[in-house]
């Protein structure tokens, strides 16, 4: 599967943790559709290993497995980002 660019809005707290709140994704007519993140789980750190979405991850890749409504049905999207590069990424 392939990565795809996202604008992710984050809390930052005051110890490292990071928590994504929403995601704004440019569809295929250039729009942008905005999603609030219901429930997210941080996997980050847990070694370097391909994912089950065929993303190669680093052990200081931050990876966090969200859930997102898209027409009232849950969809499970990953979230990518390999600081100190500010750039996200998302399969799903």
């Amino acid at each position: 599967m392939n990565k795809k660019d996202v604008d992710v809005i984050c809390t930052h707290y005051r110890d490292g943790t990071i928590q994504p709140n929403r995601i704004r994704i440019q569809d295929e007519d250039g729009q942008y559709q905005v999603f609030s993140i219901k429930e997210y789980r941080d996997i980050s750190h847990k070694g370097t290993k391909i994912m089950p979405d065929g993303v190669y991850v680093t052990n200081d890749t931050l990876i966090f497995e969200c859930t997102i409504l898209v027409f009232g049905q849950k969809r499970t999207i990953h979230l990518y980002n390999d600081p100190p590069n500010p750039e996200w990424k998302f399969t799903g």
